[in-house]
């Protein structure tokens, strides 16, 4: 049915008249077409969704998730990532160039931007700072912004050479490019497994140490204040990468950053029963870590929370510990995640909503009369299980799996489309 009448929602749209009051709205085929305390409509011509209780915010925005496409399609496909995602909350995301090829092309970018036209969600690529990602040599980076590239990065393999990352800085600058950082030094991680600690001394495994991130989020921010660049520094985890940043911002570098909500909730004790559904990349830090990114998230020091949603199959992950392949799947377990985290609405929506539209320099879901619907409906109270039956991923590799999470979505609207989240 092309209208529909949500009845009673509590809104959540920070600056908006209708922030923190229940109301009712009405849909005409995507279009908000009336705003009210009680709407009352014709019952066999509009259908009707109860949404006492629920929060109706504008749409996630996820600014780091990876969909195999092209080339990986049995991860991940961008049909069944943006399945994902939506049943997660999200309208929109950025998705990693962490494919085969790379995005490192005009041709990568107009794919998956052509597949990803018709879907609810709001696809839009991050394009590779050096040709096939190998650090190299810098990529096209203009020409791929013209295709649709909303940022640039070079994945989940952090740029290890200066030079090429100050070049990227510097000519991305020219036309309003955005360099986001991965920020780890591959001579100090050095291949480890998990993080550097107590717990990796215990069970005899070599460790990341926070110095690895450290030492490239310090380099990264002298590249970015010396070209008088912008950088974005993705999926920070340790306490000294968190007080840099801080710093940075407060001598006026236009430095932004995210954290991946997982590091909001897990540390690195639980890698003690080799669960390789626990081994990401960076690693799960200290309870001391933990709390510093808390902090940062509450103090705006960091500016958004991420999914970094990374499916695998099953051949990568039912393996030895040391072996398997880092990362989890995460869309649809960042609102339980940061529900646990002790976010509140208000937090979570900065911070899932408005923070990483405002770094790519994306507009804002307006909650208005007449204006294009892009929002979510969500139950910070509601139970419900994540299982084969529930997760919308083509893959499975959650610590999560099989686990009842408090906080679910019921309800996506985008691009004219309603989706009910079952």
């Amino acid at each position: 049915m092309d209208n529909l009448l949500i009845k009673s929602a509590k809104v959540a749209f920070p600056g908006t008249p209708y922030h923190d009051r229940e109301v009712d709205v009405l849909l005409e085929k995507g279009i908000i077409a009336k705003i009210a305390a009680r709407i009352k409509v014709d019952g066999d011509k509009v259908a009707t969704f109860d949404a006492k209780g629920q929060c109706l915010a504008p749409g996630f925005f996820d600014m780091n998730v990876n969909f195999g496409e092209p080339g990986l399609e049995t991860k991940e496909d961008i049909l069944s990532g943006c399945t994902a995602a939506v049943a997660g909350g999200f309208t929109g995301v950025a998705v990693q160039p962490n494919t085969y090829p790379a995005v490192h092309s005009h041709s990568e970018v107009a794919l998956i931007v052509s597949r990803a036209k018709a879907l609810p969600v709001d696809v839009f690529p991050i394009g590779t700072i050096s040709k096939k990602r190998e650090g190299g040599e810098l990529a096209e980076l203009y020409d791929m912004k013209l295709a649709g590239a909303i940022a640039f990065s070079d994945g989940n393999k952090p740029v290890q050479q200066a030079g090429l990352m100050s070049r990227a800085l510097l000519y991305s600058k020219g036309f309003g490019g955005l360099i986001v950082s991965y920020a780890e030094d591959a001579s100090v991680a050095a291949g480890a497994k998990m993080n550097e600690g107590v717990t990796s001394t215990y069970l005899g495994m070599r460790g990341n140490p926070n110095l690895a991130e450290t030492l490239m989020v310090a380099r990264d921010l002298y590249l970015a204040e010396y070209n008088d660049a912008t950088i974005h520094f993705t999926t920070i985890s340790t306490a000294e990468s968190v007080d840099l940043i801080r710093k940075a911002k407060a001598k006026g570098v236009k430095v932004t950053c995210d954290v991946a909500a997982h590091h909001l909730v897990m540390t690195d004790e639980l890698v003690a029963g080799f669960d390789s559904n626990y081994k990401v990349s960076p690693p799960l830090r200290t309870p001391n870590d933990r709390k510093a990114l808390l902090k940062g998230l509450k103090d705006g020091t960091i500016d958004a929370v991420v999914s970094q949603h990374t499916p695998h199959e099953i051949e990568f992950k039912n393996v030895e510990y040391q072996i398997a392949a880092e990362g989890i799947i995460a869309l649809q377990t960042v609102l339980p995640f940061v529900l646990e985290a002790g976010l509140t609405t208000d937090q979570l929506i900065e911070k899932l909503a408005i923070g990483p539209r405002r770094i790519f320099g994306l507009p804002v879901p307006e909650f208005r009369e007449q204006a294009v619907a892009n929002f979510v409906l969500f139950d910070t109270e509601l139970k419900w299980r994540f299982d084969q039956q529930t997760n919308r991923s083509k893959s499975s590799n959650s610590p999560l799996m099989g686990s009842v999470l408090k906080g679910k979505v019921t309800m996506v609207i985008n691009k004219h489309q309603i989706v009910n989240i079952q």
